[in-house]
């Protein structure tokens, strides 16, 4: 029987000395054993804290390919609306043996910062001109290969993106890669389906994740709340007020507003970015069980705005990070810049937490419990029968001389980077050893092979 010690574990209730998991041979936590001696190989493991690994709840995988190349100012003013031109620009040179590269790269990086899972939100499913590949999930077994090689749990959530814009807007350009009608779209998914029970370990899923508002329509939203009931369904809201104008100007209610009033919105919802919401929507929203997928390293670059964390969390509401547009992959940073964002607005200080304690600890325990429920995944803490999803940090490094235990993640959020990532288990696949994965060679050549074909042929 596998087995994971380490001299401090994050369990549900609390930290807790010399841990030993039991695992089963399906990845899931067998036992958790507390107060026991290190035998033999588990003696270096006393100097290590191990802590349920989050999922990365919302990723763009092929957008990593453009890290830094968008970073140039332009005639006029800058935006997210710009950036988006330059990101259709690049997705209409990509191949599906580019996006398998590139996503395996991603997730490879995700891995090594201390994630064991991903919600990849996927969209690029067609040809440049948006005729369909023979197989119309061509794109999808991509990405299912990139996770198989790589070892992540993997929610897979196909993107239904019927309209340009607000108002049933045809597609246009960049966004023709994208286009599916609702009955095309879930036929996409029975053939993804197919091939994802085949070719993926058990932990691995398919939900679905309507674009957005402005990509879809009342009646898609309503039927895929139906359909999917019980299933992960992610959707981007309210990221930029352009959008929560249009949205309004069309069905005379912000984003949130009118989703929570039109739909059937329940846990199994995760409202990706939410940067722009009222007081009432916020406390709407988190009443209403769906899972806030924020994203603050991404929407910092992009000029999105500040989630309205401290009203969300006082009213219950739950939340996760995500990596988006993958231009810096580090859970770490993810945390910091969601707390860092509500200091600098609200000119505070340890603002992510509603009452006492460490805030790094209490944002790290909301992500991963946030980003289990995003993913309809099994994990989220450390205990008896969850999948096993376990990351490592080296607590003998010099930087965490004279700190407490308690006061480890705290560290690691608001002082360290993922450097002190050890090792990473996802459900109970060790994938990540001495702070590199372990097929780190073969994914970063494959990639370099890939990218040199894009940029010649570019």
């Amino acid at each position: 029987m596998k087995t994971i010690f380490a001299g401090q574990a994050l369990l549900p209730t609390g930290l807790t000395e010399n841990v030993r998991l039991h695992l089963n041979a399906d990845g899931t936590i067998k036992t958790v054993e507390t107060g026991v001696m290190p035998e033999g190989e588990e003696v270096s493991g006393k100097n290590r804290m191990i802590c349920p690994a989050p999922a990365n709840l919302h990723s763009h995988a092929f957008q990593r390919a453009m890290a830094g190349m968008t970073e140039v100012r332009q005639k006029g003013k800058d935006s997210f609306w710009t950036w988006r031109e330059l990101m259709y620009r690049f997705l209409g040179q990509l191949r599906p043996e580019q996006i398998e590269a590139i996503a395996a790269l991603v997730y490879m990086e995700m891995l090594e910062a201390g994630y064991a899972s991903v919600g990849e939100f996927h969209y690029l499913h067609h040809q440049p001109d948006g005729t369909p590949y023979d197989n119309l999930a061509e794109m999808s077994l991509r990405i299912f290969a990139a996770a198989n090689q790589t070892g992540i749990g993997l929610t897979h959530l196909p993107v239904l993106y019927s309209y340009g814009g607000a108002g049933e807007q045809p597609l246009s350009g960049g966004q023709l890669r994208f286009g599916n009608d609702l009955e095309r779209h879930l036929q996409l998914i029975e053939e993804a389906s197919k091939s994802l029970t085949t070719s993926l370990p058990a932990d691995c899923q398919i939900g679905i994740a309507p674009h957005s508002l402005r990509a879809t329509n009342p009646e898609q939203l309503r039927e895929i709340a139906s359909v999917f009931a019980g299933k992960p369904v992610h959707i981007h809201i309210s990221e930029q007020m352009k959008e929560v104008e249009t949205v309004q100007e069309w069905l005379g209610a912000r984003p949130i507003e009118w989703l929570l009033n039109n739909v059937d919105i329940r846990n199994n919802w995760c409202f990706v970015h939410a940067t722009h919401m009222t007081t009432e929507e916020t406390v709407a929203m988190a009443k209403a069980g769906a899972v806030a997928g924020l994203c603050p390293i991404t929407e910092a670059n992009l000029g999105d705005g500040i989630f309205n964390g401290p009203t969300f969390i006082e009213a219950g509401g739950v939340y996760g990070v995500g990596s988006d547009s993958n231009l810096r992959i580090s859970l770490s940073e993810e945390l910091r810049a969601l707390e860092y964002s509500q200091r600098l607005r609200d000119q505070s200080r340890n603002v992510m937490l509603n009452g006492e304690g460490s805030v790094g600890t209490a944002m790290y325990q909301a992500a991963a419990k946030g980003g289990a429920q995003a993913l309809g995944r099994n994990t989220g803490e450390l205990k008896e029968g969850n999948l096993a999803d376990v990351v490592a940090i080296d607590t003998a490094r010099v930087e965490f001389t004279g700190l407490r235990p308690d006061q480890y993640l705290d560290y690691w959020i608001f002082a360290g980077d993922d450097r002190v990532v050890t090792d990473v288990w996802s459900a109970g696949r060790h994938m990540v050893k001495g702070g590199q994965h372990i097929h780190r060679a073969a994914i970063t050549a494959k990639y370099r092979e890939q990218l040199a074909v894009l940029l010649e042929a570019a």
